[in-house]
């Protein structure tokens, strides 16, 4: 299964991404992980002991000019579109049981209007990891959709959009619903988080009429206070991980997941 998680920042994307990938892990499947926001902290959410020894795929010089003909940061220069992507993912990835991790940095140089050398690479590793793994894929993305092209979405069997009770996490999945639209992309769903009591999620429900939710986050301070200390919050909240494993069991129920992928 493909799944992108994105949302309005701030709003819960990577804890459901870390998380989600731990579950699937966890209940066998082979994992990877991509971190494509900009502000990546997927590797540290999910507890890989040196996340700021990673290097974002995009600040690969080296590599870049080797496999798209350029080097990063020459405008107006000719590269390569397709370049071959297939063993990066072996190469490098970092990995934490079944679970690889791979941080994109950034697709498209601010203020260009076009696409760079770096992007042309990513672009095409990402295409490789949504059409040709078969492994579990979960995108942690940032507020949009921007990463996908209409290739690439139609690859993706789940965009999960992460709101909480507020009108501008509210504008920002309307956002993303009409991207999505724009790239034809019909499997859209949504997930509230920080959730405090049952008027929170009518709010959601009501301004979101038209988009199923796989659940409901509980706000719990366990979690922030399990962010600070560095610790897992697979071991610091029972409510969210048990909220989580239902959305876990509704994405496997859901018909998209063949059962032939688990061990």
């Amino acid at each position: 299964m493909k799944i992108a998680i994105s949302g309005k920042g701030g709003v819960g994307k990577t804890l459901l991404a870390s998380l989600l990938s731990k579950i699937f892990a966890g209940s066998g499947y082979d994992v990877i992980a991509i971190d494509a926001d900009p502000d990546a902290n997927l590797a540290a959410t999910l507890g890989f002991p040196t996340p700021e020894k990673i290097t974002p795929i995009s600040e690969l010089t080296d590599l870049i000019e080797e496999r798209v003909g350029s080097k990063p940061g020459q405008s107006g220069s000719f590269f390569k579109l397709n370049p071959r992507v297939d063993d990066l993912p072996e190469k490098y990835s970092a990995r934490l049981g079944n679970i690889k991790l791979m941080v994109m940095g950034r697709i498209k140089r601010g203020g260009t209007g076009c696409y760079c050398p770096e992007g042309a690479l990513l672009q095409a590793l990402l295409a490789h990891l949504l059409l040709q793994r078969n492994e579990v894929v979960i995108l942690d993305m940032e507020a949009g959709i921007e990463h996908l092209t209409r290739g690439t979405a139609r690859a993706v069997d789940k965009l999960i959009i992460v709101v909480e009770p507020g009108r501008r996490s509210i504008e920002t999945a309307e956002r993303i619903i009409q991207l999505a639209n724009d790239l034809n992309l019909k499997n859209v769903a949504a997930v509230g988080n920080k959730i405090q009591n049952q008027s929170q999620k009518d709010f959601l429900i009501k301004n979101l009429p038209d988009v199923e939710f796989l659940g409901f986050i509980p706000y719990d301070e366990a979690v922030i206070n399990a962010d600070l200390a560095k610790r897992s919050v697979l071991d610091s909240s029972q409510a969210v991980v048990g909220e989580i494993k239902n959305i876990y069991r509704k994405l496997l129920s859901s018909g998209e997941i063949q059962n032939e992928q688990q061990k």
